[in-house]
């Protein structure tokens, strides 16, 4: 998508401190973090929201899911962390570009917000 920022990231026209990087998924460390650790996980495939998923798109999320499960491991999150997606406007996406925020550091409450 040529506006998408999380594109322009992914094609290293925008800057971002990367901590993890594969194939399919992305992970660049938040600008405006609120947990000591927040990072953002996103697949490289343009898919602006949750309603635009296709079947062939379901091994994409588990590979997103997978890298959240090895960075807690890598980052000595055993005491646990919050893997939160937004979805449209209402549901507080700000990016059309499915992502994932990964947060830890301090005890999440719930509800969030």
């Amino acid at each position: 998508m040529q506006d998408c920022i999380f594109c322009k990231i992914i094609n290293k026209e925008i800057p971002a401190e990367v901590v993890y990087e594969n194939e399919t998924v992305l992970v660049f460390k938040e600008i405006h973090p609120a947990a000591p650790v927040h990072l953002l996980l996103i697949p490289k495939k343009h898919i602006p929201t949750f309603f635009d998923l296709q079947q062939e798109d379901a091994g994409l999320l588990g590979d997103v899911q997978l890298v959240a499960a090895e960075l807690g491991r890598k980052l000595g999150l055993e005491k646990g962390f919050r893997l939160i997606s937004n979805c449209n406007q209402d549901g507080g996406q700000l990016v059309m570009h499915i992502h994932y925020h990964l947060m830890a550091g301090r005890p999440l409450h719930w509800p969030p917000g």
